[in-house]
């Protein structure tokens, strides 16, 4: 079967599994957790069912690295915890359709965005072979830089939570002094990589919809807005909006 066909019939039955238990346990913020690791389901599934010519098997590597990492990080943080304040709101404002819009809106459309995002992924499992190009090289060095925002910026972000006296307080060193949310910008970043990994690939310009599509749900829908309504109240935020950038890092010496 196709690549990106057999990979949206998994990610049905991916979701589908990642709901039942949201029922079970009462809470929708299980999807992050199912978010980082249907990307891990699709490579292990492809790597495992398919012939892997290395610069695939770097795309597998990185994806289920970052999958993985992600899911950890969310599940320790999130462990002993309440539901997301997020979720929490939904389950608030949707009332009897709360279920059903649950499936649609987080689930069905979570899937959706991590079948585009995944996409360039995809496109490489789809080719039995392809050689080692600097663009390789380019991408993996592009990834890294990525990987070392994100994780630096949540390992600041919470050893801060830790220790604020104050919900009011803001970070604003380190990473945060750059960038209003450095482990976003790390996120964006080294799926930027993965792509450039694939770009040598025919027709891989087709698919550069996936790190669009991780940078625009980022920056616009569901990452720095969602986060920052939180703070519509709090007077040191926004001073500190007014002084550095939502995402991409400002240039320290401008």
């Amino acid at each position: 079967m196709n690549v990106f066909y057999e990979s949206s019939i998994l990610l049905g039955i991916h979701i589908v599994i990642w709901f039942t238990i949201s029922i079970y346990l009462k809470r929708n913020d299980v999807a992050d957790l199912g978010w980082g690791l249907g990307y891990v389901l699709l490579c292990t599934y492809h790597a495992l069912t398919k012939p892997i010519h290395p610069v695939v098997g770097i795309c597998y590597i990185l994806t289920m690295f970052w999958g993985l990492r992600l899911s950890f990080y969310l599940f320790k943080r999130n462990r002993n915890k309440s539901e997301d304040f997020r979720y929490l709101q939904w389950r608030k404002e949707w009332g009897n359709t709360f279920y059903l819009r649950s499936f649609l809106q987080v689930y069905v459309l979570q899937s959706f965005f991590l079948f585009m995002i995944i996409s360039p992924v995809l496109h490489a499992a789809s080719f039995t072979t392809s050689n080692w190009s600097t663009f390789t090289v380019i991408g993996i060095i592009i990834w890294l830089i990525g990987f070392y925002w994100q994780v630096v910026g949540d390992r600041q972000l919470a050893s801060f939570i830790a220790q604020r006296k104050s919900r009011e307080q803001v970070l604003d060193t380190g990473l945060w002094a750059y960038s209003r949310h450095p482990n976003y910008f790390g996120e964006v970043v080294m799926w930027w990589g993965v792509y450039m990994i694939v770009w040598p690939m025919a027709d891989s310009w087709i698919f550069v919809i996936g790190p669009i599509t991780i940078t625009l749900l980022i920056r616009y829908v569901s990452g720095v807005p969602m986060l920052e309504r939180r703070y519509t109240n709090n007077e040191v935020y926004k001073a500190y909006k007014k002084k550095v950038p939502a995402l991409f890092p400002k240039i320290p010496f401008l």
